[in-house]
């Protein structure tokens, strides 16, 4: 059994500064987990720390059931695939594969057998006498994979692993390395900054903020359930709108109204959504009734086209066009609504310009609400 818990985990370096705090995580057997967040946020320090590279400062860390707090990095039966390959460059491929099962005493025959098989499964098998520097960014990294396979670890370690490669090898790496998880059945414990890696890889993700867990959820459950405004701005490409605006209630419908309105030059508008009763969950909206708030929106939920804004008649709003961008199946616009950005992913047939003020439409039953002071969501 590979499963780990981590259990109360910080780290403290000299000065006071705290990487990580209280870090709390139960990760399964077989699980691909994945540690995301933005730059500094603690993500490479805790893997560091689940390697044995970097001293555990307080709490406590268990590989099955046993305790690894002082356990040698040898010794923990994990292995580790780094950022930069730090493949040695005077060995064939073969011999940077070999080398921690010769340093194992391991019997040649076993050693050959082990680099022959992870050879064949990424399939390097034609590369084994290269050396490093006749190797393409994504042929060293299936040779650092490879340098993992062969030691066959309990649990494997991986740090931004594909963040040296171009776009289009990074997606393919990434269907790869899936493929491998499945096939290896191993724990995968993962860290990028990338949200698009750790939407389409992970079975769940660590969303870490200034050393700090701020949700631990699968990919989906993240991206439509996020605890905060900062999960919910940081899953998803495009990022989620964020708009202040306030809780209206009348009678018993709730509304939310955004915009601005100068009473004196009659300049302006102010653009009021009727929220569905499902956005009232245990009367969560009651305590904001005229108080300000932040709404979310993602951009797949606005729209131009004539029948969506016939469809969501209650959403809609006139925005200036600032830029558009053809993805090819899909267009995404920038626009500008009474001085707050409003971004929509919409049909690849849209005729928005830029320039142009066009009506849009948000869909009521998808805007989240966040708390102003807390960020804390009020209702997703």
């Amino acid at each position: 059994m590979a499963s780990l818990s981590l259990r109360n985990i910080c780290k403290k370096y000299p000065g006071g500064v705290l990487a990580v705090q209280d870090f709390n995580l139960e990760i399964k057997d077989k699980e691909f987990i994945i540690l995301v967040g933005p730059s500094g946020c603690g993500k490479s320090t805790t893997l560091r720390m689940i390697a044995g590279l970097e001293e555990i400062s307080a709490g406590e860390l268990y590989i099955g059931d046993r305790l690894v707090n002082d356990v040698a990095p040898k010794d923990r039966d994990i292995a580790m695939v780094f950022q930069n390959y730090a493949l040695y460059p005077h060995m064939t491929v073969f011999d940077n594969m070999a080398f921690g099962l010769k340093l194992r005493k391991t019997p040649k025959e076993e050693i050959k057998r082990r680099v022959e098989e992870a050879a064949r499964i990424l399939d390097i098998e034609h590369l084994l006498q290269r050396k490093p520097a006749a190797l393409s960014g994504g042929q060293r990294q299936r040779v650092a994979l490879g340098r993992a396979i062969v030691r066959e670890p309990k649990v494997f370690l991986l740090d931004e692993p594909l963040s040296n490669l171009d776009a289009k090898l990074r997606a393919q790496m990434r269907t790869e390395i899936s493929k491998l998880h499945l096939r290896l059945g191993t724990t995968f414990i993962y860290v990028t900054h990338d949200q698009t890696e750790a939407m389409t890889m992970g079975t769940r993700i660590v969303v870490m903020k200034d050393g700090i867990v701020q949700q631990v959820d699968t990919p989906q459950h993240l991206y439509d359930l996020p605890c905060n405004s900062f999960v919910a701005g940081f899953i998803g490409s495009p990022q989620m709108n964020f708009l202040d605006a306030k809780v209206l209630k009348e009678d018993d419908t709730f509304f939310v109204e955004f915009g601005s309105e100068d009473t004196k030059t009659r300049s302006g508008v102010k653009y009021k959504i009727r929220l569905p009763e499902s956005k009232n969950k245990d009367n969560c909206l009651e305590p904001y009734a005229n108080k300000e708030v932040i709404i979310g929106v993602r951009p797949e939920h606005v729209h131009d086209e004539e029948e969506l804004i016939a469809k969501f008649p209650d959403g809609i709003v006139e925005a200036n066009v600032e830029v558009t961008e053809l993805m090819g199946a899909e267009k995404y616009i920038y626009t500008v609504c009474e001085g707050q950005n409003i971004n929509g992913r919409v049909a690849p047939t849209s005729t928005a310009r830029p320039g142009e003020t066009i009506k849009i439409t948000i869909e009521p039953g998808k805007i989240h609400i966040f708390d102003k002071d807390t960020n804390v969501t009020i209702t997703n």
